[in-house]
């Protein structure tokens, strides 16, 4: 017998407005992401200003809202001073995170003028590591303020007669974490946290704060962090990030593709912890998330550890390249479902990272840029994925893995754009052996019709993408029917389909 699975919205129910900051990404002083990714002068494809622009012409392709920088793992020994004004008077450094010689002829003043070619916003990190708040304040000076004082007169010194305008700010990184420089117990940091986002936003009352969470929900004060760093600074800052990566070291697909159910287990668990805080603090205000490092990371790492110790030292090496599979491609996929059903908590998420670095984008040194197979995940939902989550009603036909009981062969969430006029339905069939008849009830919606049905599909789950050849992408379906308000179409076995209806 068939198996089977059905979606019931209604544009009543509603989750949330989709953030469009959910679409960010990441770029660190990591590998190549920066030096032969983003930027190498003398490429053919470089410009004036030493960008790629077969880079910079992806990223706006790919949709991305947001890029948080410079770090990460980096940001907590970089003294950002080092990275501003002329390249000839910097200094450089010995990045302790990933043992590398950083020349710092990339810095924020790049950085700006980057993010404004590739259409994208910035997240700032500041170094709560090894630095503190004067170091955050002179920062946000530098970026933000059109004041006549010292740092904004240095910027204007260094050419930018204008201020960044930077209104997003993360407090550190994973300061919970024993590797990080300067790492801290949790009162200690959330009291630094607290304090460093209230000055900031005394100096510029426009700026968001994101304030650290676990660096993963496996590490051992998962859960005690947040409590206690949201006791210190729960009324200062905006939201609170959380940090997760997935593998496949068992080579086990079936039980992989459950990892967002684990998810939806982390996701509940801080969102509780928020609204306990709020609640034994009698505030009104609501603490949203920001979900800004996740991505499928397993590939380098045991390659990555042993260059990282016996080669320290060395200029822009090949660190965490993971080169992504179709399975990677589906996991991406189902984060990003799970995200838009927590749209009304989840305001930011950054895939990490962007360029070379477990990252959507690659290049070649000497050659083209190409896509990996997690661009496509993203750039379809990116794409699609604007306007109202509408609540998701699931039922239908599920399968137990080594590791996970229950799993639903579907995962699913609708999206309405009320500006295009359309609805999009995002799946994903996490059944490896067999398809599923898939139906959506949109009886609510009036004369509904399937105007474009996408698919990654494939029956090699190791398959990848490389600069000669693309074998994972999107191809057009175009055997979804609607009959009477109801949507049906078969769903592969290990796809990811969206399937855009409207008038």
């Amino acid at each position: 017998m068939a198996r089977k699975a059905k979606l019931i919205v209604d544009r009543d129910f509603k989750i949330g407005e989709i953030d469009k900051r959910v679409y960010g990404s990441f770029i660190e002083h990591l590998g190549r992401a920066v030096y032969t990714g983003i930027y190498q002068p003398g490429h053919p494809a470089a410009d004036e200003n030493g960008f790629r622009k077969d880079v910079i012409d992806l990223v706006r392709d790919l949709g991305v809202s947001n890029v948080r920088y410079p770090g990460g793992n980096f940001v907590s020994n970089f003294r950002w001073e080092d990275s501003v004004g002329p390249k000839e008077n910097r200094r450089p450094m010995l990045d302790l995170a990933w043992r590398t010689y950083e020349p710092n002829t990339f810095g924020i003043n790049e950085f700006s003028k980057w993010s404004k070619k590739a259409g994208t916003d910035i997240m700032m990190a500041v170094n709560l590591g090894t630095r503190g708040t004067e170091e955050a304040l002179n920062l946000l000076e530098y970026c933000n303020m059109d004041t006549e004082s010292y740092w904004a007169d240095l910027r204007r010194q260094h050419g930018d007669a204008d201020p960044y305008g930077i209104k997003l700010w993360c407090m550190g990184n994973e300061m919970d974490g024993p590797w990080q420089m300067g790492h801290k117990e949790a009162k200690e940091y959330g009291r630094l946290a607290a304090e460093t986002s209230k000055a900031m936003k005394t100096m510029d009352h426009s700026i968001e704060t994101v304030v650290c969470g676990s660096a993963s929900r496996t590490m051992p004060t998962f859960g005690k962090w947040e409590y206690q760093v949201l006791n210190e600074a729960y009324e200062y800052v905006d939201y609170v990030s959380l940090h997760q990566y997935w593998g496949n070291q068992a080579d086990n697909t079936a039980d992989f593709f459950a990892v967002t159910d684990d998810l939806e287990d982390f996701l509940h668990s801080v969102i509780s912890i928020c609204d306990s805080v709020k609640a034994e603090k009698n505030s009104k205000k609501t603490l949203n998330l920001s979900f800004d490092e996740w991505n499928v990371w397993y590939h380098s790492l045991k390659k990555d550890d042993e260059a990282m110790e016996n080669q320290p030292w060395r200029r822009h090496p090949h660190l965490l390249e993971d080169i992504y599979t179709y399975e990677d491609a589906i996991v991406d996929a189902l984060a990003l479902i799970k995200f838009l059903q927590h749209a009304d908590r989840v305001k930011i998420a950054c895939l990490a990272q962007l360029v070379n670095v477990i990252a959507p984008i690659m290049t070649e040194e000497d050659g083209k840029a190409w896509r990996q197979t997690i661009y496509w995940p993203f750039w379809l939902v990116s794409h699609y994925g604007r306007g109202t989550v509408l609540v998701p009603v699931l039922s239908g036909d599920d399968h137990p893995t080594s590791h996970h009981d229950h799993v639903s062969d579907v995962e699913a969430v609708a999206v309405e754009n009320e500006e295009k006029d359309q609805t999009v339905i995002f799946a994903v069939n996490r059944n490896t052996e067999e398809p599923v008849e898939f139906t959506a009830d949109l009886r609510g919606f009036a004369d509904l019709k399937v105007l474009d049905f996408e698919a990654l599909e494939s029956d090699d789950m190791k398959v990848v993408n490389s600069a000669e050849s693309e074998p994972v992408k999107p191809v057009k379906r175009t055997d979804a029917k609607m009959d009477g308000g109801m949507l049906t179409a078969v769903l592969k076995p290990s796809s990811f389909v969206t399937i855009v209806l409207g008038k």
